[in-house]
């Protein structure tokens, strides 16, 4: 038998590289379930959406995704993900934990992560936010603009996440007057309330009918229909979740940026570079998890004065001068 000759070992060890690499950088697979409303529902879904691909572009990782459009998929979903090979399943939404915890169960030695929720198994990361910081920021923001001194709220799903929102909103607002009124509303108590612009619009304008002049939506995708209402009617609405200042410029004063994408982003990364742990991460103003936005589409909104408030206001929840009252926790 001939000894092999250094070209053709080099071109085997070529081919062997050609057919390894792809297999190789593909051995780890991320997943994500994203929830009712679709992944560009342009708020909660897609701040997930918006981590995932930011690890994709980094990493050259790609990822496997289902957007659930009915109650029963969740588990289901979550399950595939997990006997489809994936090496951490991510889902999106409180709406996702009783299936996680069966599917997470079956399979003890994968990761799984959940955001807004709390599944307390030694393979799941539960991503919770302290929301009502975040909304008594935009609540001093509506009560600065406010010339009424009549501001609203506009609710999702009527359960006790919607409510943080809202009594941390109530809060800043009174921080800045305490007389200002406050309307509020809540969707619906299905599922559904979280994709239905048509009755967000209606709600809002039900509330700038009675004179308020800023309503801060926080609905997922039913929320658009409160940004296009204070479009219309020449008011204000305040954004929730992801940046939404771009969707109506000039009408939306600012939005309560709630850091999904930073979440599902950095839980992929630590699954892929070893440093994951199972556990609660609770992430508000302190750790950047929660805020509100300032660009080129609401800056003509907020005065240097306003800004300056905030920006004390934040310093002072930081430092635990200010306690926004944690509705979840009364």
């Amino acid at each position: 038998m001939r000894s092999s000759t250094p070209l053709t070992v080099a071109v085997l060890v070529l081919i062997a590289m050609t057919l390894v690499g792809p297999v190789a950088a593909q051995d780890f697979v991320p997943a994500v379930v994203f929830d009712m409303g679709g992944k560009f529902d342009k708020s909660f879904n897609e701040a997930a959406y918006a981590g995932a691909e930011r690890f994709k572009k980094e990493t050259g990782i790609a990822y496997r995704e289902f957007e659930v459009t009915n109650e029963a998929q969740r588990e289901q979903a979550l399950r595939n993900m997990a006997r489809r090979g994936a090496r951490i399943v991510a889902g999106i939404g409180f709406s996702q934990a009783s299936g996680m915890e069966k599917v997470a169960k079956e399979f003890p030695n994968l990761k799984f992560a959940i955001v807004d929720a709390v599944v307390d198994l030694p393979n799941v990361q539960s991503i919770v936010f302290k929301e009502h910081e975040g909304s008594f920021l935009v609540g001093m923001a509506a009560a600065l603009a406010s010339k009424t001194g009549k501001v609203g709220f506009v609710g999702g799903m009527d359960i006790p996440l919607i409510r943080r929102f809202a009594l941390g909103y109530e809060e800043g607002a009174k921080y800045v007057n305490a007389k200002i009124e406050v309307f509020q509303n809540m969707t619906g108590t299905t599922p559904a309330a979280w994709n239905d612009p048509t009755r967000g619009g209606e709600l809002a304008r039900s509330q700038f009918d009675r004179g308020a002049d800023v309503v801060y939506a926080a609905a997922g995708a039913t929320g658009l229909g409160v940004l296009q209402a204070a479009k219309d009617k020449g008011r204000l609405a305040i954004g929730v979740d992801s940046n939404q200042n771009h969707i109506h410029p000039g009408s939306i004063l600012t939005s309560m940026i709630k850091r999904v994408d930073l979440a599902v982003y950095e839980t992929f990364k630590a699954a892929k570079d070893g440093t994951w742990k199972p556990g609660v991460r609770s992430l508000g103003v302190a750790e950047g998890g929660v805020g509100y936005s300032l660009d080129q589409y609401n800056r003509s909104l907020i005065t240097p004065e306003m800004e300056k408030r905030l920006q004390q206001a934040r310093a002072d929840i930081v430092a635990g001068k200010i306690k926004v009252t944690d509705y979840m926790a009364k």
